[in-house]
């Protein structure tokens, strides 16, 4: 063979191996198109790999919506916790079916499993019922959490909610109506603040302007006879990424069919199924979450007339996002904390406690599906799910690390990883980056565009629509839809189809890959490089001129003009507004902690003493909480503080500390009381406690050798003399 021409083995071992790949793809899409079919033909397609049973259906409620609440049955040889909470995992209706937060073991329902929580799942129908709307989606789901909490009495704690993309907002909805119901809400790559990113990234945001506001909407929600098709959605999702969906992702199956088959066939199963939607519901979400951005600044109103307020949570908030995200990023993940909170001190007097993690490369669709993100974050949330639960208000990063030899007590950590909880303030999310007062000014100008469009769509051209629109010509535009067409036209339906099978059997009968260092197939790999940066520079220039236009566009002081809003404007528009009965239960709280610095036994002078030491650390793992956990098992049953108790006791000392620190620390020994063997006692439970983590810093270890002096049962006469003044 001459250098650089490859010789006819060569050329005869690649056009056979291509042939072979060719036929071989062809029949993965065609099973992929019966699959496709098969899960069309069942009333309750999903993906879940788990035996479930139906415990509530939403179709019987007094308000039916397409809902539903499932038991997961425990594979054999599972054990679950009467003790543990329950979790549930509520998965997106964004235009895909049900069952990706249990598509595989290692999974959040598997996470959850392992752990030993009994766990439910909040699946969907692929068809809505008549008249449902997302208030009624948001009723539905406080019933599910209420019959959960109901069949586990025995749990220390009540429902961990998980919920993934677009369920996140709406459990947030429901959890703001319903405060009392919830345990821990995880929200997995949910959104948020639709308005917020950065210049140059999340052009997803941008969609609603260039397409002149939620007038398409209306019109594809007539156009459908009343519904809605999610494969819309799909399309938008797809159209982010040119080169993952026009290239990389069928490239893959082709280059590595003999293995990639049977991942493409389940990721496909679930990405296939495209559900719908009452044109209502997806009117209201666009016109108030993608366009509006009403929900972070308490502008949504329940049909009885209540403000939907997300500062009325109080059951901590776990945010999963990931840079890697296009479209839920980190802003659009985070920026409602600073819609709904100006000052640091005002989540703490809110009652609020916040943790978010950031993923630095997993896409969107990863945070739900991927198996090494469900064994370490997803893992290491359930696992610490009771330290997220007592954690005293305010804003916190949870930071999972390796651990290794030089970890410290690691027969206190549970798996592989080390979970801990640093403190965080709003400017480490205002450092992330956002829209200033100008941006967020385009974005308003968008909304009142699309009040101003959508109002002559329904004035002037949906009469029309909707009197040449009805049930069969909806369905056949559903069925030609691109997004189905191309799963259909490869099944066994297809005619052309019929020798596939064969001949891929054949195939599979004599397959003969090329070796690795065929000349052609480098210049295969080489072309398909090339076109995958060709399609990434089309698609960073397509985002470049989208934002382009849209910051030209609604950044006019002409246009902003015209739709009323000022020129000019001084501060971001979007900011929650103050709530006076806030304001007032937040003085009431105040004014009782004042009359609670002396108030309490050894349990409370035990957790204060632990926050004043570790205040200056800024940070909690899960071995301190391991320590604690093992001295409360070992106590009498009768004696033990229950986990909301524990709660209670955590929030009320931190309050306490915060709200005047010197005063709290001198107040430790008249919560002691005399008895010298309680106080040593206790003095042992607290530095088993510290010891746990490692050596203290300087400063804890200051504040330590302080409050041991406290604990002395004789009161240095130091001491006495500082509680002379109080």
């Amino acid at each position: 063979m001459m250098q650089g021409v490859p010789d006819f083995r060569a050329v005869q071992e690649y056009w056979l191996d291509a042939w072979q790949r060719s036929i071989l793809m062809l029949d993965v899409l065609r099973q992929r198109g019966n699959t496709y079919l098969e899960q069309g033909a069942k009333e309750v397609p999903h993906v879940l790999t788990f035996q479930a049973e139906l415990v509530v259906d939403g179709r019987e409620l007094k308000k039916p919506v397409n809902y539903a609440l499932v038991r997961i049955v425990p594979p054999p040889g599972t054990k679950v916790d009467p003790e543990k909470a329950p979790i549930i995992v509520v998965d997106p209706r964004a235009g895909h079916g049900p069952g990706i937060g249990g598509m595989k073991q290692d999974s959040e329902i598997g996470m959850a499993l392992a752990a030993g929580h009994a766990c439910y799942f909040v699946g969907f129908l692929p068809k809505p019922m008549p008249g449902q709307t997302v208030e009624d989606v948001c009723r539905a789901e406080a019933i599910f959490i209420e019959e959960v909490a109901k069949r586990h009495p025995d749990a220390e704690a009540k429902p961990i909610i998980i919920a993934n993309c677009q369920a996140g907002w709406q459990i947030m909805m429901m959890a703001a109506m319903r405060p009392e119901l919830t345990g821990p809400i995880m929200l997995a790559g949910s959104p948020l603040s639709y308005w917020a990113g950065v210049h140059g990234k999340n052009p997803l945001r941008y969609v609603g302007g260039m397409l002149g506001g939620t007038w398409l909407t209306a019109l594809a929600g007539d156009l459908g006879n009343g519904i809605f098709d999610g494969a819309n959605l799909v399309s938008n999702f797809e159209s982010l990424n040119l080169a993952n969906t026009y290239w990389s992702k069928p490239y893959n199956l082709y280059a590595k069919v003999d293995t990639e088959g049977e991942r493409f066939l389940d990721f496909e199963t679930w990405w296939g199924n495209p559900v719908l939607l009452n044109a209502e519901e997806m009117q209201w979400i666009a016109d108030n979450l993608f366009v509006g951005n009403r929900l972070a600044a308490g502008q949504i109103r329940s049909s009885d007339g209540v403000r939907v307020d997300l500062r009325n949570i109080k059951s901590p908030i776990v945010v999963f996002c990931s840079w890697g995200d296009n479209i839920t990023p980190p802003h659009q993940a985070l920026d409602w904390i600073l819609d709904l909170y100006e000052h640091d001190h005002e989540i703490v007097a809110n009652g609020q406690t916040i943790i978010y993690t950031m993923h630095q490369t997993i896409g969107h669709l990863g945070i739900f599906v991927s198996g090494k993100v469900a064994t370490k974050e997803h893992g290491e949330f359930v696992s610490a799910m009771e330290l997220i639960d007592v954690m005293p208000p305010g804003l916190y990063e949870a930071v999972i690390t390796d651990i290794n030899e030089a970890t410290e007590n690691r027969e206190l950590i549970h798996g592989r990883y080390l979970f801990r909880l640093e403190a965080r303030t709003l400017n480490h999310i205002r450092a992330l980056g956002g829209n200033d007062a100008a941006d967020d000014q385009r974005f308003a100008t968008v909304a009142r565009v699309s009040e101003i469009n959508l109002g002559l769509y329904r004035t002037l051209i949906a009469p029309t629509v909707r009197a040449a629109a009805n049930a069969p010509m909806a369905e056949a535009m559903r069925t030609m839809h691109p997004n189905r067409l191309r799963f259909a036209m490869f099944s066994d339906r297809n005619p052309l189809m019929q020798p596939v099978k064969a001949l891929a059997d054949t195939v599979r009968a004599s397959r003969k890959p090329m070796t690795a260092g065929n000349p052609l197939l480098e210049m295969q790999q080489a072309a398909s490089s090339w076109i995958i940066s060709s399609l990434e520079m089309l698609n960073e220039f397509r985002d470049a001129m989208t934002e382009a236009v849209f910051l030209n566009t609604y950044g006019s002081p002409v246009l902003q003009a015209l739709v009323g809003l000022q020129a000019e404007p001084t501060e971001r528009p979007q900011r929650i507004e103050r709530d006076l009965a806030r304001e007032a239960d937040t003085a009431r709280l105040r004014a009782e902690l004042e009359h609670r610095f002396e108030a309490g036994h050894v349990e409370a002078a035990l957790a204060r003493a632990l926050i004043y030491i570790r205040l200056p650390d800024g940070s909690v793992d899960e071995r301190g909480f391991a320590v604690i956990k093992l001295i409360r098992a070992s106590r009498p049953a009768a004696k033990r503080l229950s986990l909301a108790q524990f709660k209670e006791l955590i929030k009320e000392q931190y309050l306490l500390v915060c709200l005047d620190e010197e005063r709290a620390v001198r107040a430790i020994p008249k919560l002691l009381g005399s008895d010298r063997d309680e106080r040593k006692a206790a003095l042992e439970v607290l530095h088993r406690v510290l010891v746990a983590r490692g050596e203290l810093h300087e400063e804890s270890r200051k504040r330590l050798d302080r409050v041991e002096s406290l604990f002395d049962a004789k009161q240095p006469k130091a001491v006495k003399a500082e509680e002379s003044h109080v």
